[in-house]
């Protein structure tokens, strides 16, 4: 759990974390949506832009079955959905034209996308919108100079009149590139080569939009949409799903699970059985069978199912660590492996007896490790467990007693380690510290002081 060399505090980034996104089925969102209260006049754009056919607006309504045109993510995480020359905002609310918030475009476009490609900051996290043959990109909601530009100029061998596209970051893809989609045709762009590759999924929709959130991918065509994968085009079991159900408010419809919601979701004060992040700073918070990703303030937070993620890992978990570019989870007496990246491949051979794998008879409580340590702390009952894993084969090095009956969950940040016990967590500047003070520190409320709950 290498988080001291992480920038921002897990604090910092828990507090910040409170925009809700839509509903997947994999989890069930906050009933709080960020987009759902971004009024124009919060992002600067206000009516006294309007363009004069305003005066004649007329709202469509899109749980009566619109197929949106693009639906894209902004620079600070607000969803828009564009069908004709209406826009949305959020997933809830009245419609407004288009050209209220991108002043330049006026009638219908084809495709829009959030470019990630921070090796280029001028282009980096602008949105791109397609009409034709020609290519617009806003920041802030102002346009950029030079644009608009032909779409060969800027994305070569990508052809006009598109259907839709969606970006895809290093990591979910080889590299920093975009999809583009026209009729049953995807080409694959290449931010750094700027090679194109078209590929042949047959299982995925003739999208007429797309949309990347939180590293998953959606196909929509009509009232319909897939979950696909970027690189592969596989698409998950039990689609297609209806839009209205998910991406949007819509009277007697949804799928959430109120009960599910009142013990899983994030201010339910029931207690998280593990904390960790990866290499590249993801930060998770695992509760019964789901987890949730607390570094995702900017376009929102979900919980989905552990098994979305790590496949092979069926029921709660009791502790989770990062180490050496892999994460350890401990589920009752056992070890499951994973390679961290973003598929989380099971390491061969695994799972194994977590006595056999770390020296310590599962199963336990808590585990966390710190920086560039290489010893993993594992709490069980009142007692702690330094365990070298740099050591072949690994084994306790240190034994420590701890000052509470049970943990539920502990990890190491930036400012120190937090425990958690129910809804109530500590903080300790260090391992030593959590084992031999004699007074104990001040209690934070988990819900309201890390999530910004109200209870």
């Amino acid at each position: 759990m290498r988080l001291l060399s992480l920038p921002l505090c897990l604090s910092w980034v828990l507090t910040l974390c409170l925009a809700a996104p839509p509903h997947h089925k994999e989890g069930h969102s906050d009933p709080h949506h960020k987009e759902d209260y971004a009024h124009p006049d919060q992002h600067g754009h206000s009516d006294q832009h309007a363009h004069p056919e305003h005066s004649h607006h007329h709202d469509l309504v899109r749980c009566s079955g619109i197929e949106f045109d693009a639906i894209t993510l902004d620079e600070h995480g607000v969803t828009y959905f564009i069908k004709d020359d209406h826009l949305w905002k959020g997933y809830r609310g009245s419609s407004e034209f288009t050209n209220q918030t991108f002043h330049e475009l006026h009638g219908s476009i084809d495709a829009a996308f959030r470019m990630h490609h921070k090796v280029k900051p001028e282009d980096h996290d602008r949105v791109f919108i397609f009409k034709g043959d020609h290519v617009w990109s806003f920041y802030n909601h102002t346009l950029e100079d030079g644009f608009p530009k032909l779409i060969n100029s800027e994305f070569p061998g990508i052809p006009n009149e598109l259907d839709a596209a969606v970006e895809c970051p290093s990591g979910e893809c080889k590299t920093d590139s975009v999809l583009f989609f026209k009729g049953s045709h995807v080409y694959h762009y290449d931010l750094l080569t700027h090679s194109v590759k078209e590929k042949d999924w047959p299982a995925v929709m003739n999208c007429t939009s797309a949309y990347r959130w939180l590293e998953r991918y959606f196909c929509f065509q009509g009232t319909k949409f897939q979950r696909f994968h970027p690189v592969t085009g596989h698409v998950s079991e039990g689609y297609p799903k209806d839009v209205r159900d998910y991406f949007m408010k819509c009277p007697d419809r949804g799928h959430g699970d109120k009960t599910r919601e009142a013990h899983f979701g994030r201010c339910s004060g029931k207690p998280f059985d593990a904390f960790t992040a990866d290499d590249e700073g993801k930060i998770y918070a695992f509760r019964g069978d789901y987890f949730l990703r607390l570094d995702t303030k900017r376009d929102g937070y979900h919980y989905w199912s552990i098994t979305s993620n790590w496949k092979e890992l069926h029921d709660h978990i009791n502790a989770v660590f990062t180490w050496d570019h892999k994460m350890y989870f401990i589920q009752g007496d056992q070890v499951y492996i994973y390679k961290s990246d973003v598929h989380y491949t099971l390491v061969e051979g695994y799972p194994k007896p977590v006595e056999e794998e770390l020296g310590v008879k599962g199963p336990v409580d808590a585990a966390f490790l710190c920086g560039n340590s290489h010893l993993v702390h594992i709490i069980q009952g009142k007692r702690m467990f330094d365990v070298d894993m740099s050591e072949s084969p690994r084994k306790v090095v240190k034994e420590w007693p701890l000052p509470f009956d049970h943990v539920d969950a502990a990890m190491c940040g930036a400012e120190g380690i937090q425990v958690f016990i129910g809804d109530i967590y500590y903080e300790y500047k260090s391992p030593m510290l959590l084992a031999t003070s004699r007074m104990q520190p001040f209690p934070h409320n988990t819900s309201k002081e890390l999530l910004g709950c109200d209870n």
